[in-house]
């Protein structure tokens, strides 16, 4: 299983990007998807999730701003970044628990992390 992370960039304070993250191989199901973020000098920290029941989580940090949704037959999760500012500037990953085929016990898996940058 691979997660391919995408869409992060180059933005002004008050501007929008939206990640997306696709899990490709051997896959029944995802449990619950989400994006971590960290910056320089920063723990990794959940930004937010999604289960498979659509139940979401976001930090305090990015409500009202940010949006998570999830695409079950393309097995891909965005998150939707309105009026970003500096401090949120870090790299995001991507992160699935998926239950593996065999046994279905579930494995945490991370995309490669895309760098969003927000310009003052």
């Amino acid at each position: 299983v691979q997660l391919q992370a995408s869409g992060g960039g180059l933005v002004q304070s008050g501007g929008s990007l939206r990640l997306s993250c696709t899990a490709s191989g051997s896959i029944f199901s995802i449990n619950v998807t989400g994006w971590y973020r960290q910056a320089p000098g920063n723990k990794r920290e959940l930004v937010a999730h999604i289960t498979s029941g659509g139940n979401t989580y976001y930090t305090d940090s990015v409500k009202g701003r940010f949006t998570i949704s999830r695409d079950n037959a393309e097995n891909t999760v965005y998150l939707q970044m309105n009026n970003l500012k500096p401090e949120d500037t870090a790299v995001y990953y991507c992160n699935a628990e998926i239950p593996t085929i065999a046994t279905m016990d579930p494995l945490d898996y991370w995309g490669q992390g895309t760098l969003v940058t927000v310009s003052s």
